[in-house]
Formats: C-alpha cells, structure tokens, sequence
C-alpha cells in the first residue's frame, strides 16, 4: 500500500455505542431450562476488551464460587471478536463507495476503517506491547491497502492487477502469521496463515459481487464476517493461556459463549440495518429487498439465542417484536427520504414504544433486570441508528461514524444481558 493511501487515515480509537430491539406488545417469555447459546448469522460467540463491560452482577454456584461472563479472558475475545467483524463491515462500507465512484464517501469509509486498525493495535499492544502494537498496525493498514487494489483492478477489470492482489494478500498471511506465532507459543507456526484464507477469500468474493452489482453482496458480507470468529477465538484463547495473569478466566466458558453469541449478533444487527437503509434512500429497490433478507437471517439468528434460552414461545415473540422495530426504522427512512417530518416523527415515537415493549419482554423473563433497565439500554440504539439514518441520507462524511458508534452501543444491551442470563441460569451458563 502506498504512504498516500495510508494518508487517508486519521489516527483516532474506535468509539463504543448502541444497539437494538423489537417493537409492539409482547409476553413475557417463560423461563424454561435454556440450552447453549450460538449465533445464527455469525458462528457463534464474543465479547469485548476495548468495549464496555457488563453492569449485571455474577451470581455464585453450590460451591461459591462466582460464575460470571465478565472475566478478562471473555472480555479479550470479545472484544477482538467485535472489532474484527466490524473490520469486515466497515471495509464493505469502502469498497462500495469505491466501485461506485464516489470518492469522498470512499475516503470517509477508509477513515472510519482505519479507527477500527487502531483498536486492533490497542488490543495487541494490551497483550505484547508497544512495539507489537505498532508493527501490526503497519501488517493490518498494509493489507487493507492489497484489498484496496484487488478493488481498483476489478474496477478497471484489470485481471493482471487482480492476481497481483491476490498474491500480495497471500504473501500477507504469511508475514501475519510470521509475526502472531512468532509472539505465541500456543499458535503452531502456519496456523495463523490458514485461518486468514477464509477471511481474504470471503472478502474477495464480497468484492467480486459488489463490482457485479450483485445486490445479494450484504449476504456475502455477511459470510466474511462470520469468518472473522475462526480468527478471533484461537487467537483470544491462546492470548488468554499465554498470560493467564493478564486475563485470568476461561475465554471459551459456556458464559463467555453466550456473551459472544448476543454481542455478535446485535452489532452484525445494525451493520446490516446500515446497508438496507443506504439501498432504500439510494432508490435502490433490489438492493433493499437483498439487504432486508439478509438483515431477517440475522433476525432469526437473534430469535434462536433467545429460543434456546427461553423456550419457543419466546422465540416466536422475539421474532415479532423485533420485526417490527425493523420496521419502524423502514418508516423512518421513508419519512426522512420524503422529507416528510410528520412520518418521522411517528417511526420515533413507534420507537420508543417498542423500548418499553421490549423492555417488558426481558425484564419479565429474567429477575435480575429491574423493569425499565433494557428500554434506558435501547436509547442509544434507536438514537444511533437514527442519526446515521439522517447522514446517509445527506451523504455526510459522518454517516460510518455514525454506524460504528451504533453498532458498538449494541454491547451495551448485550453483555448486561448476558450476565443477567448467566445469573439466572448457572447451571446452563457456567463461567468462571
């Protein structure tokens, strides 16, 4: 990658945000003996160092034990679990804004990314120091910029830089590699560089689709995002065995799972929200319909961890509920695309009716969330979503921004959640 492109990038840390929930009257679920947890649309589970930590207390076993989803070691896999689907996310964001032409938008998308490589950095340099952290932010900038090429030449179908890219992000995995196992005795050397070949192939292929303008690639982006998990868990795990002193904890806890599961799953949530409302306020029909199917996978994927939970019914409420507050942010992009204040206005207090819907569901099914604890949780989601609603719609350089800050605010309702779940049934959820 050329020093000018790496200009493009400010040197700031990601910011933590909000997330979502569902709308209309519901029932609370009952607490029926709940099963593990995974994610539907992304394997299955993490949750964050760099992010916030949850505010519901651990509860204690037979033994005394105390049983929590907030340990250091859970925290290091989630958070660079969080960040490296956010890593895919946000490339998504820049690659579309490049094969569309738009440059400013691409330069604003690449900022934003390169906010997220500096969290990586932080998350590093926590464990190995300042030198690590500063030699993979120069591996991870440099081949963020091969994936910047491989974009170019498919823009100018040019097959000969398409192949040199592609050489360029092999070589990568290797240094990478070099560099990680290098530092970790747990990681044999190669392992590093065969779990990045799904990564560099499911980007790739989301690339390939959005120069196609296919607008199923938010499925694809989906997949590459999902892959991120084969590269966070080992990693966070053989971090986590390396200096058990640092991060003392199990990382790969039944409770650390389920923190994970709800962590990936609402901030894929608001990513996806992002590319549905971009296709809608760009008029851009089909690519509003692919964008929604693939936002309802991500739905039902939300509705199965509630299920194994709670139980089918539950599954079922959940699925209405938050269907409709999808909806309700639909009617607030129509409003704002049509200028159209008198709408908006209704998709916002529709909103906040949900919050306390919502709030009821949980709150009803679990003791150890106070009533009115999840809707105070879902502000920052409904105010994040709707203002990078807002800036998509002028085009605002904000509007990434916007997104990140959303989509990290969804760890704000998922690690209380989970620990409030993880205290209600130890048994199911032990962590330690």
């Amino acid at each position: 990658m050329t020093r000018a492109w790496l200009k493009l990038f400010p040197a700031i840390v990601v910011a933590i945000a909000a997330a979502c929930g569902p709308a209309g009257s519901a029932t609370a679920p009952s607490a029926s003996a709940p099963t593990a947890t995974t994610g539907a649309s992304s394997s299955a589970a993490p949750s964050a160092s760099a992010k916030a930590s949850p505010s519901a207390s651990a509860s204690a076993s037979a033994s005394g034990a105390a049983l929590t989803s907030a340990t250091k070691a859970a925290d290091l896999r989630v958070g660079l679990n969080l960040l490296l689907m956010d890593h895919v996310y946000i490339t998504a964001q820049a690659t579309d804004q490049a094969l569309i032409g738009n440059t400013a938008g691409f330069n604003a998308a690449a900022a934003t990314l390169d906010k997220n490589t500096l969290a990586l950095g932080n998350a590093i340099g926590a464990a190995y120091g300042d030198a690590a952290k500063t030699t993979f932010v120069e591996l991870w900038r440099k081949h963020i910029g091969f994936f910047v090429a491989y974009t170019q030449a498919i823009a100018k179908n040019d097959a000969a830089g398409k192949a040199k890219a592609d050489a360029d992000l092999d070589g990568y995995r290797k240094d990478f590699d070099a560099f990680i196992t290098g530092a970790n005795p747990n990681l044999p050397k190669g392992a590093v560089a065969d779990l990045l070949v799904s990564h560099v192939k499911g980007l790739e292929s989301m690339i390939d689709a959005q120069a196609a303008k296919d607008p199923t690639w938010p499925e694809k982006a989906m997949t590459a995002a999902g892959h991120s998990q084969k590269i966070a868990d080992p990693l966070s795990g053989a971090i986590a065995k390396q200096f058990p002193e640092k991060f003392p904890g199990d990382p790969a806890s039944k409770a650390a799972d389920l923190r994970v599961a709800l962590d990936l799953l609402l901030d894929e949530h608001v990513h996806l929200t992002s590319f549905a409302t971009g296709a809608a306020l760009g008029a851009n029909n089909a690519g509003f319909d692919q964008a929604a199917a693939t936002l309802d996978k991500n739905t039902v994927g939300l509705a199965n961890a509630i299920g194994s939970v709670y139980g089918d019914p539950a599954k079922s409420t959940f699925v209405e509920l938050w269907r409709k507050h999808i909806g309700f942010f639909v009617n607030l992009t129509k409003g704002v695309a049509a200028k159209d204040q008198a709408m908006q206005d209704k998709a916002k207090a529709d909103l906040d009716g949900y919050r306390k819907d919502f709030d009821a569901f949980i709150t009803g099914a679990n003791p150890n969330l106070p009533k009115g604890a999840v809707a105070d949780l879902l502000v920052p989601h409904v105010t994040g979503i709707s203002a990078f609603i807002t800036d998509q719609s002028t085009k605002s350089d904000k509007s990434f921004d916007d997104i990140e800050t959303a989509a990290n605010h969804s760890q704000k309702i998922a690690d209380p959640l989970a620990e409030a779940i993880v205290k209600q049934f130890p048994d199911k959820f032990p962590g330690k």
